[in-house]
Formats: structure tokens, sequence, C-alpha cells
């Protein structure tokens, strides 16, 4: 059987509600090359697995805890010579794995991520800003966890994503290091504002300092 190009790994935890919005999305895609999708199951109580079977996703069980555990477990199981990294609440349009794989191809890159718009309240946008004119003008781009796309050899050069907090702000350095990264300006991936629907802007921010003060704490 010939190899994807592509692999998507999709990270899901009782994720019923919105992961078939994703894989439809990725399911979506108007390209001609070869590419699946992968599944990892953080031991969902609903129907998650279901649906992963539904959209004829392989799925991977992940038995440990930990969003950089369930990313790592999935790209071990992919088989494409590229991985697109894409959370359970995320939507891709149909021209991303073309214009993605393209445009690292183009300029070189080992891994890539895009624009993105945060569905949800209004002060989102300041999230969604940050991400947007900020994270790409970084010496070493931080590519968010979920819209991150990486040549395979280049993710398990570096060992893959860590399970720490933060996991994509340690995974993004560290490539960074070895390797160009940047973002397309042109492609969109839209995901789930719904941590600061329930933190609020403030409590988001905070969320995210401990956590990467957690990260400087386990080294990353």
């Amino acid at each position: 059987m010939t190899a994807p190009v592509v692999t998507f790994v999709v990270p899901a935890k009782n994720e019923a509600d919105r992961l078939p919005a994703t894989l439809e999305s990725v399911r979506g895609q108007r390209t001609d090359r070869e590419y699946d999708v992968v599944v990892v199951d953080g031991a969902s109580d609903d129907a998650t697995a279901e649906i992963a079977a539904r959209y004829d996703a392989a799925l991977v069980s992940q038995s440990g805890t930990g969003i950089g555990d369930a990313r790592h477990r999935g790209a071990e199981r992919a088989r494409g010579e590229w991985l697109a990294f894409v959370d359970a609440d995320t939507a891709i349009r149909p021209d991303y794995l073309d214009s993605m794989l393209d445009f690292a191809r183009a300029d070189g890159l080992a891994a890539a991520s895009s624009r993105c718009r945060m569905v949800g309240p209004v002060r989102s946008k300041v999230m969604e800003a940050t991400i947007n004119h900020v994270f790409p003008r970084l010496d070493r781009p931080i590519l968010p966890g979920f819209n991150c796309f990486v040549r395979r050899d280049a993710y398990f050069d570096i060992g893959g994503f860590p399970n720490v907090p933060n996991e994509d702000t340690a995974f993004s350095r560290e490539l960074g290091r070895i390797a160009a990264t940047g973002y397309h300006p042109e492609v969109l991936a839209e995901t789930s504002a719904r941590r600061i629907s329930r933190l609020g802007l403030t409590g988001t921010l905070y969320h995210y300092l401990r956590l990467d003060w957690s990260r400087i704490r386990a080294e990353y």
C-alpha cells in the first residue's frame, strides 16, 4: 500500500459534539494527494471512538494523559511524510493540505502553521490577533498545536511533542533551533474559543502563563 503524503493527527477526549465537523473538514480536502487520518482517543466516555470509525479514521487509544502525549501517540501511528496536527474543535478549509504542503516545500520549511480564526466571544479576538500577528514574528515562531503542519523526519529528529504544559511552545522552540519554520498568511483554520468563553480573557491568559511557567520549570 502506498504511504500517504500527509497524515492528519486529531487528539480527542469526549469530543463527540465537535469531532464530526473537524473530520468533515478533513474529508473535504480538495487534493489529488493521498492522505489519511489518525484520531487519538483519550479514554472518552462518549461516542468519540464511534465517530472516528464512521469517518474511516485509524483509532489510537491513549492510556496516559496529556495533550502532548496524545499528539505523539498519533504521530507514532502516522504513515505520512508530513504530519498535520489538528484539534477536535478545529476546522480547516478545503485547500489546507495542498496550500500548506506547497508553502512548506517551496520555502524549505520543516514545519508551518497558518492564520487562524477563533470562533467565540469578541474578547477572543485578542488571542486570535496574538496568534496571527505576534507568533509568526518571533525568532522561533510558536506553532499552535491545533494547527501544526510538520515534516515527519523533522518531528522525530527532536523527539516530537513533549508531554509537558504548553507542549506546542516547547515543541516549536526546540524545532526552531535546528530548522526553519513559518506561517502561511493565506490559509485559514477556524478553532473554538471555548476556553475564553469559560474562563474569560484574563482567566485564559492566567491559565497559559501558569502553563508556561510549568514548562520552563520542566526545562523546555
